[in-house]
């Protein structure tokens, strides 16, 4: 074994696992951007399709893509699980490295394109349809089209180039998430009756950009990787930096368009433009300089937020922007081969765009590789989506979507902060049988040093005649809870119910944008503290908080002074004055 091939060998590997890591990414942006009652749905849904799409490449999809010369498909030695003649594709793609590790290496470009649809039908899409539709996807549609391209096919012969995916993986993945998107129809409540896109924001702005960061390293697999070969490192190291520069010239290019436009640096518009430059730059990430890379991440980060406007306007909901990232992008990106090409800038490069004096040849295959790649893909995968429609149903009930995905479609949630558990009672046969509500104090047998409540030492509570008792309730800005405790601990207050809620009053709230959709928050942020009070008199306590949170500004709070008619310590059965007590006989 030639230092060639271990070398090569390994870089596609680590490649290879970079991009099989981007699966992650893909799932914390989507599932960020969606609704948190339909996490568990997008995290099964990214989480199953990358072993759908795999079953799918594996058995027939490798096959179609490289088997043979025919232009339009893969014909020969189809089926590679049990084939004892895999020497059939030593020289595809490059003959330094293994089988296995080519067929890894396109295995997860493969995954990726099935990954993309994902966001574009979230939140009401059915489970069982997406999984159907990702294995048809990813066993015929991107095999044909990587065929075309990157398998020898009639695109290869008319000069299309497609470095790392651009058009067979962005745009694949972006036709086919468009038309699943138009055959849903869009989310309940996301249209008003004038036909108005209303906002519907995700619910963790943290994860989508955790997700971001993800799949912005993962790119340097994807990349760089497409060298399939590390023999030449300029050539690496060049589309590392084409990559990084397109990716941060689009950050900045979207966040100032969504300030511009919206009227503030949408961070959902910014995560969008840094995948958009991203995707821009795949296609040409080899071909072009480093100069190039950062003119195309920045158009790049302008379109994209123009193209969620655009497709919001038309009724096509894409809670992620899928279709305007991979699509819209994909199609720049692809375009962007036949305009800023340059001989020479690597080793991969041997021709010129149009605007380095190469006329219209390149770019003439690049917008015929967009038109029939376009309508090959959208039309199959629109017939899919189709069928499967007319069939098991694609949608989920009305009911079920406006109680998330979670509960209908996997019976459980992502954040069951208030689940109660009840005991499993075990039948003689050692089985479990239905779950049944127990009495705790019934089937729970008291831990070490703890007695229950029928044999606790009686308590004798002392008479107080007068000992009036007062629940005040304080509702405040949060970031006035640090000074107010603070305030209160002086006074002896020892004892406090402390409760993050929503209010709405006198500060009507705030407008808020979603990728560029205003959001009317009416219900704002507060901090509700409980107080009952016995030894300390009311009125300190109330002129302790007064003088706490006093700025005379709106939002400075509201104080609720109830009566309050018994208390009582359930550990030790004391009452009244001597329960609101720290210490006995206070």
């Amino acid at each position: 074994m030639s230092i060639t091939m271990i070398v090569d060998t390994l870089w596609v590997v680590l490649a290879a696992v970079l991009v099989f890591f981007m699966n992650l990414g893909f799932g914390a942006v989507e599932s960020g951007f969606a609704r948190s009652k339909n996490t568990v749905n997008i995290l099964s849904k990214n989480f199953i399709v990358f072993a759908v799409s795999s079953l799918g490449f594996m058995l027939l999809g490798w096959g179609l893509m490289f088997g043979g010369d025919n232009p339009i498909v893969g014909t020969k030695e189809l089926f590679i699980l049990g084939n004892s003649n895999l020497d059939f594709y030593k020289d595809t793609l490059t003959s330094d490295v293994p089988f296995w590790g080519k067929f890894f290496f396109q295995l997860v470009f493969c995954g990726t394109a099935a990954t993309i649809v994902s966001g574009a039908v979230a939140e009401r899409v059915k489970y069982i349809s997406f999984i159907v539709f990702s294995f048809v996807l990813t066993l015929i549609i991107y095999p044909i089209v990587g065929h075309w391209i990157w398998g020898g096919g009639w695109l290869a012969n008319l000069g299309f180039l497609d470095f790392a995916g651009d058009t067979v993986v962005h745009s694949v993945g972006g036709w086919a998430a468009l038309a699943g998107a138009i055959i849903l129809g869009p989310r309940y409540g996301k249209y008003d009756k004038d036909g108005k896109p209303k906002a519907i924001p995700g619910h963790s702005m943290s994860l989508a950009f955790i997700g971001l960061f993800i799949l912005w390293l993962g790119w340097f697999g994807f990349n760089p990787g497409s060298t399939m070969s590390f023999q030449n490192p300029g050539d690496v190291v060049h589309i590392v930096v084409t990559t990084n520069t397109a990716a941060i010239a689009a950050v900045l290019t979207a966040t100032a368009t969504s300030w511009i436009f919206i009227g503030k640096p949408d961070l959902g518009m910014t995560i969008n433009g840094c995948l958009a430059g991203l995707v821009g730059i795949t296609g040409s990430c080899a071909y072009v300089s480093v100069g190039s890379s950062l003119i195309i991440g920045a158009i790049a980060g302008v379109i994209v937020v123009f193209a969620v406007l655009f497709f919001d306007r038309i009724k096509v909901d894409d809670p992620v922007g899928a279709t305007s990232v991979h699509l819209v992008c994909g199609v720049f990106g692809t375009l962007c081969v036949g305009l800023f090409a340059q001989e020479g800038v690597t080793s991969l490069s041997t021709v010129n765009g149009l605007f380095f004096g190469g006329g219209f040849s390149l770019l003439g295959a690049e917008i015929l590789g967009i038109i029939a790649v376009g309508i090959f893909t959208f039309a199959s995968s629109s017939l899919v989506w189709f069928l499967l429609k007319e069939t098991i149903g694609i949608r989920v009930s009305l009911e079920e979507e406006i109680q998330g995905l979670d509960i209908g479609e996997h019976g459980n949630s992502a954040y069951p902060d208030f689940a109660i558990v009840a005991p499993i009672m075990a039948t003689g046969n050692g089985t479990t049988d239905k779950a049944a509500a127990i009495s705790i104090v019934e089937t729970l047998e008291p831990s070490s040093g703890t007695v229950t409540p029928k044999v606790a030492i009686p308590v004798v509570n002392k008479a107080r005649p007068g000992a009036k008792m007062t629940k005040v309730t304080i509702i405040t800005n949060q970031e006035k809870f640090a000074g107010l405790q603070s305030a209160l601990d002086k006074i002896g207050i020892t004892g406090l119910t402390v409760t993050n809620v929503l209010g709405y009053g006198m500060q009507k709230g705030h407008t808020e944008y979603y990728r560029g959709v205003p959001v009317k928050t009416r219900l704002l942020p507060k901090v509700q503290v409980d107080i009952v009070v016995c030894k300390i008199p009311t009125q300190v306590l109330v002129d302790t908080v007064k003088k706490a949170l006093y700025t005379g500004n709106m939002g400075d709070g509201k104080i609720f002074i109830y009566d309050v008619e018994n208390v009582i310590r359930i550990s030790t059965g004391e009452e009244g004055y001597d329960a609101l007590q720290d210490k006995e006989n206070e």
